[in-house]
């Protein structure tokens, strides 16, 4: 099945389409670019090079993907932007390309939803199932991992970080990590417990769900230093792989952490 390329559309000839790709009138596709299959890439949207798209990802219309960094420090080097499958990026979001001192590459996962004005800088890492509601914005060199949600307008500062199943209210404003697993609201963020509702719909069990929030009393609620915490944890026999993986976002963390 070839690709469906409206005549008003401009594809560079460097430019790799995908078959069953869907190009709309007056999208812009760059040199460099490779789109996979069955993708769909609505009206005026621009995509620049280098950038890789995997298969059936739906850009809607106005949205810029792949365009040069926002950073005072880049002076036009080949850096890149890599988009997995199954995305979908919708009205008016701009995804920038990686800097040389972030790594060069800006990464996106499979199966997320960016709505409408979302913005991605340079050098961040997005994982799967991640769900960014309209206008929420990262900084460059932000993390956010697997199933994460962050709210509309909400904000995350460079180098910060969202872990898995943590989510941002609306008008979120996070200029330190954000430990998985959290609930996470206000200027600046605060704790505001733990994401029962998302974990028990992706099928994390009853008892793990009991063994985070004893973890999350512990680490927050009893008055210790973080590091005295995470020792007590361990001592109360909280032996999940959650909790293994949520102590270990803790002590990788450079930013700081989060708290109630």
């Amino acid at each position: 099945m070839t690709a469906q390329i409206h005549p008003q559309a401009i594809v560079d000839p460097l430019a790799r389409i995908g078959e069953g790709c869907v190009i709309g009138p007056f999208a812009v596709i760059g040199a460099g670019v490779e789109i996979g299959d069955h993708c769909q890439i609505g009206a005026h949207t621009v995509i620049e090079g280098p950038s890789r798209l995997g298969t059936h990802n739906h850009i809607f219309q106005f949205a810029s993907v792949g365009t040069a960094p926002q950073d005072l420090g880049y002076t036009g080097e080949p850096t890149a932007l890599e988009v997995g499958s199954h995305n979908t990026i919708r009205e008016f979001v701009t995804i920038n390309r990686g800097t040389v001192k972030g790594g060069g590459i800006t990464r996106i996962g499979n199966h997320n939803l960016l709505m409408a004005y979302c913005h991605v800088a340079h050098d961040c890492c997005i994982g799967d199932q991640v769900v960014m509601a309209n206008a929420a914005t990262l900084a460059g060199h932000v993390s956010v991992e697997d199933h994460a949600i962050l709210g509309g307008l909400s904000a995350v500062h460079q180098y910060a970080r969202v872990g898995a199943h943590a989510i941002l209210g609306g008008g979120t404003m996070a200029p330190l990590d954000i430990p998985p697993f959290m609930m996470a609201a206000g200027n600046h963020a605060r704790l505001h417990g733990i994401n029962v509702r998302g974990l028990a719909r992706r099928g994390i069990s009853r008892e793990t769900i009991l063994q985070i929030k004893r973890a999350y009393r512990l680490l927050f609620r009893s008055g210790q230093r973080l590091d005295g915490a995470m020792d007590e944890v361990l001592e109360h026999g909280l032996n999940a792989p959650e909790v293994a993986y949520l102590l270990d976002f803790i002590r990788s963390s450079k930013r700081g952490i989060t708290r109630p």
